[in-house]
């Protein structure tokens, strides 16, 4: 089965140099693709701008749809393919806010800060942490996020060799007397490839309807 991977960015270039699947699956880009092969797994991790085509491309081959853009167009429609929605590919990480989910709203009414950090490149929405804070009752412009190299070294302890390519996020829970600290730390590339790979095989190991499914779904399903 094919692996469609659309984008021409730094994700998608990554995706195709260190994807690890098994025979199984033939990782190629979308330039590249054998339309007359029959359903394939599309990953989009492209700007938007293939989309029309992708979409007609699911439809006409029946393939899902693995969508790890943050904000991307497919979020709130409607679709005759299913569509995988990954603000994050970490699985750790997903088992993480998945914790968050089912735990956040016993920490309301609390003093809550949290901060997260990226790459000073990175310019879309920090989707990961736009759901922890849903998850505590936070406003997304509650987030403090963190691009300067300096702050991230100096106040943060982010690791000079990894300024370039790193996702933190520090949750900090008190009520005066009594302080709960959180923190995760994601370097280097690996990490994202091979959740991508985990999360191409947890859909082509189950049936899924024409729908939206947020990757956490498929943390609770047990599939991950």
């Amino acid at each position: 089965m094919q692996v469609i991977i659309v984008g021409a960015g730094k994700l998608a270039k990554e995706l195709l140099g260190s994807l690890e699947l098994d025979t199984r699956y033939q990782v190629v880009s979308w330039d590249e693709r054998a339309a007359d092969d029959g359903q394939a797994i599309v990953v989009h991790a492209g700007s938007g701008r293939e989309l029309a085509a992708v979409s007609t491309f699911c439809v006409e081959t029946r393939s899902p749809l693995i969508e790890l853009s943050t904000g991307s167009a497919v979020e709130d429609g409607e679709f005759a393919f299913p569509v995988v929605l990954c603000p994050n590919t970490n699985i750790l990480m997903l088992k993480f806010m998945a914790m968050l989910e089912a735990s956040g709203p016993l920490f309301r009414g609390y003093k809550i800060e949290l901060v997260e950090s990226h790459q000073a490149s990175k310019t879309s929405v920090p989707g990961t942490a736009v759901s922890m804070a849903h998850s505590l009752g936070l406003a997304p412009e509650a987030i403090q996020s963190v691009r300067k190299p300096s702050v991230q070294h100096d106040t943060l302890h982010i690791p000079e060799n990894q300024l370039a390519r790193h996702a933190f996020h520090r949750i900090r829970i008190e009520d005066g007397a009594c302080s709960v600290q959180m923190e995760t730390r994601v370097y280097g590339d690996t990490p994202y490839a091979n959740g991508v790979a985990r999360i191409v095989e947890a859909v082509h190991a189950h049936p899924l309807e024409s729908r939206v499914y947020p990757v956490m779904e498929f943390i609770t399903k047990g599939w991950l």
